[in-house]
């Protein structure tokens, strides 16, 4: 893969959105469902120019799902929108048994996951969405990196008839892909660097901090293979099993607890199938501190520096 454009764009939000728009002026099944959060998650043009496939539900969140489902049951193609942490924890109820249990097909829109809400604490961070979610027969859970992907995969959506969770941030990130010409599948992941000294594994906005760690690797003689799991359910295990046969190590980094997400995920694949060591960053088993994301992603290693420094260590344990 080509050199990394570091340039910040639009958040993901938008890309997302924006597309949506785009996509619902063609398709008049698409509708956008949100509760008092067309701000946050930059619905505002959608609402002004298609009002007849928007509907607000006001600060109800469960209501906005239940609502979700009804409509997903009369034809349309349903994409729900709001903050992750309020998605995956207020409503949960509905999502496991709206959507989930009843296989309404609903897209969940999650912005500002993680700990985009850096400086609101523990109550807007969203750290267990993944966990919870791939328990859920049915769900599927994806985490794109950038706009360009964000684009790709609403495209995908609308027309992929399974209940989806998508947790993406609340600003702008770097360009992972240069171009549009990348290949994207829901399930299948992007390889971005290729080595077989050790792999590390990225969703989300983590991924670009893995490239930019390998890189580092790469300077001090150690090729690391870069892997971009955007799609966490149903996640690449043939990509998994085939890094640990032909690296050894792997390293997972996440923008989520240490406990069942991307590491969960990419353990229970690996020691069932061809066991090698696996280091797991992420947040511990405490609430996150407060402050702007890319202060908390270096307090807690999972920025591009602690990244390489964790591979390093790794490598020569």
């Amino acid at each position: 893969m080509s050199k990394m454009n570091t340039k910040q764009t639009i958040p993901c939000r938008q890309s997302f959105t924006d597309t949506l728009l785009e996509l619902g002026k063609k398709d008049k099944d698409i509708v956008a469902v949100t509760s008092d959060a067309r701000g946050s998650v930059t619905l505002g043009n959608f609402a002004k120019e298609l009002p007849g496939q928007f509907v607000e539900v006001g600060i109800a969140e469960q209501n906005a799902v239940g609502v979700s489902a009804g409509l997903s049951m009369a034809g349309k193609k349903v994409f729900v929108c709001g903050p992750a942490c309020f998605y995956v924890a207020r409503s949960l109820e509905q999502v496991k048994v709206d959507l989930a249990y009843s296989q309404n097909n609903v897209k969940i829109l999650g912005v500002s996951g993680g700990v985009s809400y850096g400086a609101l604490g523990a109550t807007h961070h969203s750290l267990h969405d993944i966990a919870v979610l791939r328990t859920f027969p049915g769900m599927h859970v994806v985490l794109p990196c950038d706009v360009r992907q964000t684009r790709k995969l609403v495209e995908q959506l609308v027309d992929y008839n399974h209940p989806v969770y998508v947790r993406v941030g609340r600003n702008a990130v770097p360009d992972v892909y240069q171009d549009d010409t990348f290949d994207f599948q829901i399930g299948k992941a992007n390889t971005l660097m290729e080595g077989n000294d050790l792999t590390l594994i990225g969703t989300g906005e983590t991924v670009y901090h893995c490239y930019e760690a390998g890189k580092k690797l790469k300077e001090q003689g150690i090729n690391a293979r870069v892997i971009d799991m955007h799609s966490l359910k149903p996640a690449d295990t043939e990509a998994i099993i085939k890094a640990a046969r032909e690296t050894g190590k792997i390293i997972t980094v996440e923008e989520h607890s240490i406990f069942g997400g991307l590491g969960a995920i990419v353990a229970e694949t690996v020691v069932q199938n061809h066991p090698v060591p696996v280091k797991i960053l992420g947040i511990p088993d405490e609430n996150a501190i407060h402050g702007k994301p890319l202060e908390i992603f270096r307090y807690y290693g999972i920025d591009a520096e602690g990244i390489y420094q964790s591979a390093l260590e790794f490598y020569r344990s």
